[in-house]
């Protein structure tokens, strides 16, 4: 971990980041899930998990902006190809999964500067 190192970034896994995953991964076990103390990045580096964020407004690594911008893009492809098959016993609408996949490539606007 390089303790001079001020940027703001984001983990590795960006998708599975943040408080939402634990909560879901807490209701679903029925244990809670502590946050880690150190974390690899998008950039590469490993952080103390208080340096990074899920909030593209806060995230001040470039390269973590970047690399948040192409999994979220990532991501909502895959919702997208999920919507286009059949799920049979899955009560999720081809509508909703079209509303996440728009939802992620928000954020990757966000990540990326774009804005709205």
């Amino acid at each position: 971990m390089s303790e001079t190192d001020p940027h703001i970034h984001v983990e590795r896994k960006v998708v599975e980041a943040g408080p939402e995953v634990r909560n879901l991964i807490s209701s679903t076990l029925g244990r809670a899930t502590d946050a880690p103390g150190a974390v690899t990045t998008g950039c590469g580096l490993r952080v103390p998990y208080a340096m990074t964020s899920v909030r593209p407004e806060s995230v001040t690594c470039l390269a973590c902006r970047e690399h948040a911008h192409r999994e979220y893009l990532r991501f909502a492809g895959q919702i997208e190809r999920l919507g286009r098959g059949p799920m049979p016993g899955v009560n999720i609408t081809g509508a909703q999964l079209a509303e996440a996949a728009e939802r992620l490539r928000d954020l990757a606007r966000r990540f990326s500067g774009e804005g709205h």
